[in-house]
Order: C-alpha cells, then structure tokens, then sequence
C-alpha cells in the first residue's frame, strides 16, 4: 500500500488534490480512499489531507502516520508543521519551494523533489499573487516522482479536468509544466 500525505493550508486545495489523486489511480484500476484531517480550522489554517492506494481493498482507516510521500502545498508550513513526522528513510518528500537549490534539505528522507508551483501556477492564471493555487500544480511533480505505483500523466489529467471547476485546460498545462521542471535529489 502507498500512504500519501499532503499538507497545505485552508483553502490552498490540499484536499482537491487528494481527491484529484485518487481519481487518477482510480482510473488506473488501483484501489484508493482520499480523506482530509481537520476540524475547525479557517482559511490559512495548515490541514492535512491524506491518499491510501493499493491493488487491494484498503481496510485500514483513519490519519496515515507513517506516510511514503509527503507533499507540501506552502513551503512557510515549514516553519509550522513537522512536515517530515513519521517519514521513513526511503520516503519520498515533493516541495513547493521558490528556489531548489536554497530549499532546505531533509534527512529524514530518501528522495525530495523541489519545483517552484507558485510561480508556475501564477504563469498559468491560476489564483492571485498573494494565494496562487497551486494543488494541480504539484501533483504534475508528483507524477513525475513517484515510480510505484506509476502514475499515468494521462490520467491525472483526466482527474484533473473532472475535478476543478474552472480553468481546466490551465490546471492541465500547470501539472505538464511542473512534471517538466521538478527538480529530484535522490539521497538513498
């Protein structure tokens, strides 16, 4: 089974993302439960969404504690949220970060992969400067990171395009974009 973590803040669309995420592998004939942690929280607030996919029917439930990915929608979570809890050494980290080479780097992790979905985003007309959305974005890095199990690009852009309301074939371009520019730095 693959655990997916993905961190964000309250209406950043960490759990769109999710549900993007379990679409595509959905279509993939794989097995997956998409599912957010929060409670109260408002918009801004840092929120936790979570991916489980298998080849089998998944009979776990509830947070996923020891993830092999961790996805970071807004890189100041950093200062916030321990975003490497429970990461074992050969996870996989997928960072929203401005500069890959001043991204900091994580021990605790096999491989991190660094792209710039901000900038990307905000190339594509998706939200403002001060709250670019950025979900579709990073998850065309994922795509491209993350080898078991493969994740069709065809198919995360088809999840995509059910999924956002507006703006799909910009969402689409932003998630091609970054599955080109992601910067990997494998550790292990």
């Amino acid at each position: 089974m693959l655990g997916i973590r993905i961190h964000g803040r309250g209406g950043q669309g960490a759990v769109v993302a999710s549900k993007i995420l379990a679409k595509a592998y959905f279509r993939q004939g794989l097995f997956v439960q998409a599912f957010p942690a929060f409670g109260m929280e408002r918009r801004g607030a840092p929120v936790a969404a979570y991916v489980r996919v298998d080849v089998t029917r998944a009979r776990a439930r509830g947070e996923i504690t020891n993830p092999d990915v961790c996805v970071v929608l807004d890189p100041k979570l950093l200062e916030l949220v321990d975003v490497t809890k429970g990461l074992a050494s050969e996870s996989i980290l997928i960072l929203n970060y401005p500069v890959a080479s001043n991204a900091p780097t994580f021990k605790a992790v096999g491989i991190q992969a660094v792209v710039n979905a901000n900038e990307i985003a905000l190339t594509h007309g998706l939200g403002s400067r001060l709250a670019p959305i950025v979900n579709t974005v990073i998850l065309g890095a994922y795509a491209k990171v993350v080898r078991k199990p493969l994740l069709e690009m065809q198919n995360l852009i088809e999840a995509i395009k059910e999924s956002v309301p507006s703006k799909q074939k910009q969402n689409a371009a932003a998630a091609y974009q970054a599955y080109e520019l992601v910067e990997i730095q494998e550790k292990i």
